[in-house]
């Protein structure tokens, strides 16, 4: 289907799939979310996904999987989020993603496990997280990665 696209078609999935992805992040970086605003970031999650899906590369796709697992983790939906870490973490897998992008997929499953009420699962992807994290090439990316990854709650010994 995607092939069939025309150009400008083509343009609308990227600025709906970019514009989307961004009012994600606006949200989750929002405190005090009121219900409305949480299914609005959910719901902007998965179009951003599809948008992506119709044009994207792999590595959008992926990173897609990665903002749908984080937005349900947060809402405290772990079924849903431990599917999209998984999937994430296959699309690295299968497109031989390292860095940023593996780091991100591990820790998507740490949270995702985190939020399952999973304490073992958790600490096992968030140790993996940890190891590819210090493999992470650009310093202000790994800097970046370990604050996120910090914010995991359930992860203590």
């Amino acid at each position: 289907m995607a092939s069939q696209d025309t150009s400008a078609e083509r343009e609308l999935h990227r600025k709906f799939a970019v514009n989307l992805f961004n009012l994600v992040w606006d949200l989750l970086d929002k405190k005090d979310r009121t219900v409305e605003e949480n299914d609005r970031m959910l719901h902007a999650a998965h179009a951003s996904r599809f948008h992506w899906g119709e044009i994207g590369t792999p590595l959008e796709l992926e990173r897609g999987e990665w903002q749908v697992a984080r937005v349900n983790a947060v809402l405290g939906r772990p079924e849903a989020a431990l599917y999209h870490a998984q999937r994430c973490l296959e699309i690295c897998t299968e497109n031989g993603f390292g860095d940023f992008d593996l780091a991100f997929a591990y820790e998507a499953l740490a949270r995702a496990y985190a939020a399952a009420g999973a304490p073992d699962e958790s600490r096992r992807y968030f140790k993996l997280a940890e190891e590819a994290g210090v493999l992470i090439a650009k310093k202000e990316d790994q800097d970046y990665f370990t604050s996120e990854l910090r914010t995991i709650d359930q992860v203590s010994e």
